[in-house]
């Protein structure tokens, strides 16, 4: 749950609203209707569908949701695994009341263990999350990010850090340098799935 968490917050944060549900999508997807961390992940969706739809002076579907969002939330702990839903269920009133009233340029921001998350603060598997989050929201190849990830995963259980840990990193925080480093993850990875493909056949 937590790399799941933290990466949407850190892209959420980074003013990515709508791209930031994804990385809660898949572990909501997986939880029973009903328990608290269902509800949770399910407010925080919506919540960022609110804060998408607002910008966009979508007042309707601000509203509607807002309303939902809010009942999601409204009986979990003001600090249910470390997030600032006290900050959210007023911000949410609001919304649900007048969203045209809103300063939708000054949204929330969400916050864990009390601090804004951003993407240097996350840990590699928080990290992985977020690279497969950004490649789909900014139309990269998801495959490659994916199998740059599970190349990753094979250079930690090795030997620690390595080339594909190093620029999954870059590829996340250096936002302005992400064509160029996704071009080496290309050329990397293809080079790794040339690698695998060898040595099975060395089996059949």
């Amino acid at each position: 749950m937590d790399a799941h968490l933290r990466a949407g917050i850190a892209v959420y944060d980074a003013g990515r609203y709508h791209a930031a549900h994804d990385a809660w999508e898949d572990r909501w997807l997986d939880l029973e209707s009903g328990t608290a961390d269902e509800r949770f992940l399910h407010g925080l969706i919506q919540f960022t569908a609110v804060v998408h739809h607002g910008r966009n002076e979508n007042w309707s579907g601000a509203q509607g949701l807002a309303e939902s969002a809010g009942e999601y939330l409204a009986d979990l702990p003001a600090d249910y695994r470390g997030v600032n839903l006290d900050d959210l269920g007023p911000f949410l009133q609001r919304v649900a009341d007048e969203p045209e009233a809103v300063d939708w340029e000054s949204p929330p921001t969400l916050t864990h263990e009390g601090e804004p998350v951003g993407y240097a603060d996350l840990d590699f598997e928080a990290t992985a999350v977020a690279a497969g989050v950004l490649a789909e929201a900014d139309g990269y190849d998801e495959a490659v990010v994916a199998d740059a990830v599970d190349y990753a995963h094979r250079e930690l259980d090795d030997r620690g850090e390595g080339r594909f840990v190093g620029q999954l990193f870059a590829f996340v925080q250096e936002a302005e340098n992400r064509p160029f480093v996704y071009s080496h993850l290309v050329q990397h990875v293809e080079r790794e799935r040339q690698k695998d493909e060898d040595v099975a056949g060395l089996f059949d």
